[in-house]
């Protein structure tokens, strides 16, 4: 198996640090708001690393962190007068259901940042003992100076030409502009937690480090995330963590971005896509299909149109498997083919891995046309087989068990992050804001009812 690494901009033959076991650790969600499709498309992608890792022999500890604590959490709780841990908690829950939605494996553990304070402790400590951190004003700064021979390696960087990071409300406190906040000091009206240097609340870039280094020990394998984490997040996190002491990852992955019709998702533009959007236009299945047929690394542009063409070339893979499964029965996934394996290997070639099952598909069509039932059933169980590992196969437990009724729960739950920031909109009398949602669930067939209870929603009926 061969992976692209980002720190050394190559792609390497993938070895462990001990064998048959792979340590992954993936920057997940701050949940401020409902994921839109960038969100998703990571997930899926990770999800199929991780399914292939599986697959390889692996016994995989996937740990994929939650920011609960953040300044975008506190703005949304100020703007709403929501409880910030309501805020958190709530879209949180809407990313799992989300990502259940699509298929993806649960992660082996899912840390908080508000759960591993202790640990964001000690790491603090270590770093001011040996001189690479230091407290002031109330706040706690890595100082960059001291890492400079390293910092900047994974961005490609130097340190001369970096951008001052807008952290704190208090920059006159720092060393030098460029030190980036690991503590913030409390402020009126927000949660703190305490420590030997003063009450605040952790940085972005500390919680990161506390909890992989937590679960998966000072070295792992493998942390992933989309490439705009590279700088300044994981730049952050390399320097704080071998600082400290530890190796840290030894393998880097970066996700492609996701855009819009050409443009870049902005609330301002109103172009985010968030999943009843998608699910309005297709099935979950065929949605997963379409963020997992691009390579990963690529840029990704989202339209109605290729997500269309995904949707026809899922249910070209389904109905054959229907077809075949009606001639000689569902046929159980078999061995994977040599090709499929080689593209996988490269780098998690999707795209080449697809290009295969599709060749199988057109073979396994062509057998059924000649009424040869042995052919049909090699087929779909090759089929079968990829599509397993690409979380895709029509007749999984996965894709079975999601009946209407089934998906009512999670878009109810999806919908109700929606009208809670309708409401949100029209308590602060941004009516335009409160149309413009109430306008995108009417295009995506949902009736809102305003009643003397608050909102309702139901399916639009023809």
């Amino acid at each position: 198996m061969r992976l692209y690494d980002t720190g050394t901009r190559t792609i390497r033959t993938f070895e462990p640090l001990e064998e048959g076991r792979v340590g992954m650790y993936v920057c997940g969600a701050t949940p401020q708001a409902a994921p839109h499709i960038g969100h998703l498309r990571s997930g899926v992608i990770y999800d199929v690393l991780l399914r292939w890792l599986l697959r390889s022999g692996y016994e995989v500890t996937f740990a994929r962190n939650v920011t609960d604590i953040d300044d975008k959490i506190l703005d949304v709780a100020a703007r709403t007068g929501v409880p910030w841990f309501a805020v958190a908690e709530g879209n949180q829950r809407v990313f799992g259901k989300g990502y259940d939605l699509l298929g993806c494996l649960p992660p082996t553990i899912e840390p908080r940042a508000t759960g591993h304070v202790p640990e964001m402790i000690v790491l603090m400590r270590r770093l001011i003992e040996k001189g690479h951190a230091y407290a002031s004003g109330g706040d706690v700064y890595f100082d960059v100076e001291s890492w400079a021979d390293r910092y900047g390696a994974l961005s490609n960087q130097k340190l001369d030409h970096m951008l001052v990071p807008n952290d704190t409300d208090t920059p006159d406190c720092k060393r030098d502009p460029r030190d980036f906040a690991l503590w913030k000091g409390v402020k009126p009206g927000e949660p703190y937690w305490e420590t030997p240097w003063g009450d605040g609340r952790p940085g972005w870039h500390l919680e990161c480090s506390a909890m992989a280094t937590k679960y998966l020990g000072a070295t792992f394998d493998i942390h992933g995330g989309g490439v705009d984490l590279i700088f300044p997040h994981h730049e952050n996190e390399i320097a704080q963590s071998q600082a400290a002491g530890d190796g840290f990852a030894r393998y880097w992955m970066h996700n492609g971005l996701l855009t819009v019709n050409g443009e870049k998702m902005s609330k301002s533009i109103g172009n985010v896509v968030l999943l009843p959007d998608l699910l309005a236009k297709a099935r979950p299945a065929e949605i997963r299909y379409y963020l997992t047929a691009a390579h990963y690394r690529s840029l990704m542009d989202y339209t109605d149109a290729a997500l269309t063409e995904a949707v026809t070339a899922y249910q070209r893979i389904e109905g054959f498997a229907i077809r075949a499964a009606e001639l000689v029965g569902k046929a159980a996934p078999a061995d994977l083919p040599a090709p499929f394996v080689a593209a996988m290997n490269d780098d998690l070639g999707v795209p080449q891995a697809l290009a295969v099952v599709h060749e199988t598909v057109r073979e396994g069509n062509n057998a059924l046309a000649a009424n040869d039932e042995a052919g049909a059933r090699r087929h779909l169980a090759a089929v079968r087989a990829m599509t397993d590992v690409l979380g895709l196969d029509p007749f999984s437990e996965t894709w079975s068990r999601k009946s209407d009724d089934d998906l009512r729960p999670v878009v109810d739950a999806l919908i109700k992050v929606a009208l809670e920031q309708r409401q949100a909109a029209r308590a602060r009398k941004d009516y335009a804001a409160a149309d413009t949602i109430r306008d995108s669930l009417t295009e995506a067939g949902i009736v809102v009812e305003d009643t003397p209870h608050g909102p309702r929603w139901e399916l639009k009926r023809d």
